[in-house]
């Protein structure tokens, strides 16, 4: 079947669609040996020979959609330099290329998205998505309610920029510690740590138990599932409803 050539890169993981039109009009893309710089080219994805930058890429034609509960000591990555364990040794081997959605801290256990649904991946990742993710995090000491409300109404200066508003709340308490919960619609790198390490709380140990309408459940820890369709095609309404029905900010419901 043909389709657009950025649409192609996009849903093989390569790029968002709009970075691979500027790849496109770049030169870097070769189709059968030569150059195209022309947007909206049409090609067949199973027989024509695609080129990035002199590699090869393919486009799986069976979509894989998974989620893993990522246990502490292992990083998001297809691999490690350093000989880390990665989240892809806890997925059997199989036929198609899958990889992370986004990614959680080597010390950050919980809900990790998998596929091999580039375009989709993309999407998911966009910061106009909005994607709403659910932490809980145990911390040092309790939360007063100033610190609660420097949180909510964000603003923090943490590496990366400035805190979206987010919402907090307080799941059990303990003379020493608090359990919270976070829902962010950001993700900057070490997000959750460096927010409650702002407000005075540092994190002892911290879990994703959502991501869009998805949750953790009662998924063992290292163990994955497999996403219905009906929860596949949930996900890509709702990536798309992000991108093309929000105005940029958070909705925060108290």
């Amino acid at each position: 079947m043909m389709e657009r050539l950025q649409k192609v890169l996009a849903r093989a993981g390569i790029a968002s669609r709009r970075h691979s039109e500027a790849l496109i009009e770049e030169g870097r893309v070769r189709v059968n040996g030569t150059t195209v710089t022309t947007l909206g080219t049409k090609v067949d994805p199973e027989k024509d020979h695609i080129k990035v930058d002199g590699k090869r890429i393919t486009v799986e034609s069976r979509k894989v959609y998974l989620v893993l509960n990522k246990p502490m000591g292992c990083i998001t990555s297809l691999n490690d330099p350093e000989g880390r364990p990665t989240v892809m040794n806890l997925i059997p081997e199989m036929k198609e290329r899958i990889y992370p959605v986004g990614r959680l801290d080597y010390d950050t256990e919980g809900l990790l998205l998998l596929t091999n649904d580039g375009a989709l991946a993309c999407d998911l990742m966009h910061p106009g998505s909005h994607v709403e993710k659910i932490y809980r995090a145990k911390v040092k000491g309790r939360l007063s309610d100033e610190g609660r409300r420097r949180l909510e109404q964000g603003g923090l200066s943490i590496a990366g920029g400035k805190t979206a508003p987010c919402r907090v709340r307080t799941v059990r308490e303990t003379v020493q510690n608090n359990w919270i919960e976070i829902v962010l619609h950001e993700g900057k790198k070490r997000q959750v740590r460096m927010m409650m390490k702002k407000v005075g709380h540092p994190v002892i140990r911290l879990k994703r138990v959502g991501y869009a309408f998805l949750k953790i459940g009662d998924l063992a820890l290292g163990k994955f599932r497999h996403l219905s369709s009906d929860e596949v095609g949930l996900l890509k309404t709702w990536s798309k409803k992000g991108l093309n029905g929000r105005d940029g900010s958070p909705h925060i419901n108290k």
